[in-house]
């Protein structure tokens, strides 16, 4: 299989856009026609997911599903994620999985294989705190199989700067030390596009952070949330990518699954329309994606 940066930068070229569709299902949300149809949650998540996904797949390259929405519907939510991922892949997105994991030793291992093991996804999200050893496993189990990690640096919430904003003694702050990791890993596994199997998470409602950490991790993937519902604007995410346009995937969540009321019937024209909005928003403020 080929490398995953060289395979996330192939699958944005080929749908010249960076946007990410992050798969967020929340019960009162949904359709009210799917919500009366199918009571129970995890079935409904499914018939919803799987209508966006074949909306989104012909316009984007990436999907990102959020872990915590299908877990807290318990085995039925398990198993709906799998089924999704499937379906996902066979649609030819690429998949994120969005858990934030991290333990150590053999704990650390057991998150691992289950994300690129058991749900082979392309890449994972992790929280990388408890530092090298607990990222190991995860770092093995993706170069393994060709897949990717993307380690929480600078978060999109209005809290992040409690403890990533706080100052060392070299005078920068923990975000810089955690994105020089970062980079450091990236570069012992350089795809031919330039880029490494090691990604950051950098919020979108953090510019100039952006920019700084774009600067300082030129051989690293940014996976950018905040953009949309949580306030983060095309022109707040271009300092994410390279000249030739590469270097992000920018997630939108809330923005493409709901732009709708849950009693319209038109709420399938409705992610379509909003996925273009989002699309052409970043086109135009931005580098333009070169094609293959």
């Amino acid at each position: 299989m080929t490398h995953f940066a060289d395979r996330l930068a192939a699958a944005v070229q080929q749908k010249r856009t960076p946007l990410c569709v992050g798969l967020d299902p929340r019960w009162e949300s949904l359709p009210v026609s799917i919500r009366e149809r199918y009571p129970q949650p995890a079935s409904a998540y499914e018939v919803f997911c799987q209508r966006v996904l074949e909306i989104v797949a012909p316009l984007v390259a990436v999907v990102k599903p959020q872990v915590a929405f299908f877990e807290q519907q318990g085995e039925a939510g398990y198993a709906v994620l799998g089924r999704l991922l499937r379906r996902a892949k066979s649609l030819g997105l690429l998949t994120i999985l969005d858990g934030k994991r991290n333990d150590i030793a053999s704990t650390a291992t057991a998150y691992a294989e289950a994300a690129f093991q058991q749900w082979q996804v392309d890449a994972c999200t992790v929280n990388p705190y408890l530092g090298r050893d607990a990222v190991e496993p995860f770092l093995s189990c993706a170069r393994g199989c060709q897949a990717g990690v993307f380690l929480l640096v600078r978060t999109s919430n209005p809290g992040a700067g409690l403890f990533q904003d706080l100052r060392v003694e070299d005078g920068r702050f923990v975000y810089e030390h955690v994105g020089a990791a970062v980079a450091s890993w990236a570069r012992e596994n350089l795809g031919a596009c330039g880029f490494g199997d090691v990604g950051a998470v950098v919020g979108a409602t953090y510019p100039v952070e952006l920019q700084l950490l774009r600067d300082a991790l030129p051989e690293v993937w940014f996976l950018v949330p905040g953009f949309g519902a949580q306030g983060g604007s095309a022109d707040d995410v271009r300092p994410a990518f390279r000249e030739d346009g590469l270097g992000a995937v920018v997630n939108s969540s809330r923005g493409i699954l709901f732009p709708f009321a849950p009693e319209a019937d038109d709420w399938e024209q409705q992610i379509e329309a909003a996925t273009h909005q989002a699309i052409e928003a970043m086109r135009a403020d931005r580098p333009p994606v070169r094609p293959r």
